[in-house]
């Protein structure tokens, strides 16, 4: 199925109401934002990102050492950044996907795959745990073929997951539309366990809780604008005080790198999202989805959704959109020029739902890396450990690597620190305007490639040799 690259006037009647807002923040149950940091304090690990990667590493830091007295602070407020932003899928990949796990690091990959497996379970554990409420379902995933030449590239990657140790499931058309009844479904590759679905605020919300009953202090409203290197420790200097530390992790991920090397290493792009109001009973019966499967296509420039728990759907991806010189900030998250085009997608995908309406419209910055997965690394006489680079894989993958970050920064033992996928960085993105011109020839390559039968041309070719790309 081709989509049309604009929005057509048809579909604007349905975002007359929209609100430029994050669905899941707009929440009456949002806790309560804590202080800013002032003055001057000391600790023993400073963690700089209140997002997944932040929290999962002050949790993994205290329950290590509870005698650890950890300060994690915030720029803006926990879950309004990427990790309360996206569509709530939490995968089991630590890799964005087989299919590139398998390109990069086929020695390891099965057990890689394990350890995401079990990444997975720790984190639906922790969640029952802690008694998070967070909506989460494990319901898995399903990637759709709208196009004949996706359906046996899907089918066909069946027997090359059970060799890594993941179990899928082929499902004809019938069995497709019997789960999700559009009428552009070909065929379907499910996932049943590698993948849940959750509400990703509330998550972190209940991840700051249980970080903070482990005694971790939390700032919130505190952005970080300089690491001071003072060889036996770093001043992490913030915006109305500072903290000496031995030790810092850095969890910012899109936001602006702290270390030099890093603004070569990731590019932040903004995601959009739509999601509708509640459908009526008999919208619900027209598309059935009583399994609540997380949805993906299976183009370059692809859609997720998903339902929601009040009887939404949420809707987004397709474009990844950079802007010049690394663009970055509010003003970015403020963009509609995407959603008429999404609109567009969703009727056609589902024309049976003609005439529901959107109720919120949102973008939000994802970290991609030329690998489209996380790297690691030390810095400042090993005093200063990194993470970065989920490339929209990050709800789950998060929790991993705030693990390996903190084993490396803490020089506590774990077979995963032996991976050469955390032990090696990404090849970096070119300096402007370079970057700019390869990343915008990318998406129009990977959009050339969609319109004709996946047809890679000569510089996604080119790429795929080298090792690089751009995805979100």
């Amino acid at each position: 199925m081709s989509f049309s690259q604009y929005g057509s006037e048809a579909v604007l009647p349905s975002l007359a109401d929209i609100k430029n807002q994050c669905y899941w923040l707009d929440d009456v149950d949002a806790p309560k934002d804590r202080s800013r940091l002032i003055g001057k304090l000391t600790a023993d690990l400073v963690i700089v990102g209140g997002g997944f990667t932040g929290l999962w590493a002050a949790i993994e830091a205290k329950q290590n050492d509870p005698s650890l007295d950890v300060v994690l602070v915030e720029g803006d407020a926990i879950a309004h950044g990427a990790s309360g932003r996206n569509g709530g899928f939490v995968a089991a990949s630590l890799t964005h996907g087989l299919a590139n796990g398998i390109r990069r690091w086929p020695n390891e990959l099965a057990r890689i795959v394990k350890a995401g497996q079990e990444n997975l379970d720790a984190i639906e554990a922790f969640i029952n745990e802690h008694q998070i409420d967070c909506d989460w379902l494990r319901v898995g995933e399903i990637d759709v073929a709208t196009e004949p030449y996706q359906l046996d590239a899907l089918k066909s990657f069946v027997p090359t997951a059970q060799t890594y140790g993941e179990h899928l499931v082929w499902l004809d058309q019938d069995q497709m539309r019997n789960k999700l009844n559009s009428p552009t479904f070909m065929g379907g590759l499910f996932d049943p366990d590698g993948v849940a679905i959750c509400d990703p605020a509330r998550l972190a919300w209940g991840l700051r809780d249980a970080a903070l009953a482990l005694g971790v202090r939390i700032y919130e409203h505190t952005p970080v604008s300089e690491l001071d290197d003072k060889r036996t420790v770093i001043e992490v200097k913030c915006e109305f005080g500072l903290v000496r530390t031995p030790k810092v992790l850095l969890a910012t991920n899109a936001y602006p790198a702290l270390l030099r090397r890093l603004k070569y290493l990731i590019v932040p792009v903004y995601d959009s999202v739509l999601v509708t109001e509640p459908l009526t009973a008999t919208q619900k019966s027209d598309i059935g989805w009583t399994g609540q499967e997380g949805i993906s296509d299976s183009g370059n420039q692809f859609h997720y959704y998903r339902p929601t728990q009040d009887g939404r759907i949420l809707w987004g991806g397709y474009d990844a959109t950079y802007h010049y010189r690394s663009g970055f900030g509010t003003k970015f998250e403020q963009s509609t020029n995407s959603w008429p085009k999404l609109a567009d997608h969703f009727f056609s995908t589902f024309p049976q739902l003609a005439g529901l309406k959107f109720e919120y419209g949102w973008s939000g910055a994802i970290d991609t890396c030329t690998r489209f997965s996380a790297f690691w690394g030390m810095a400042m006489g090993n005093k200063v450990s990194y993470v970065a680079g989920y490339t929209g894989l990050g709800v789950g993958a998060s929790r991993f690597g705030a693990r390996v970050a903190i084993n490396q920064l803490l020089k506590l033992d774990n077979p995963e620190l032996e991976f050469e996928m955390t032990r090696t960085l990404p090849k970096p993105f070119p300096p402007e305007p370079l970057r700019s011109a390869s990343i915008n020839f990318t998406r129009w390559s990977l959009d050339q490639a969609d319109r004709h039968q996946g047809k890679r041309n000569w510089w996604l070719r080119l790429l795929d040799r080298l090792g690089m790309g751009f995805d979100s």
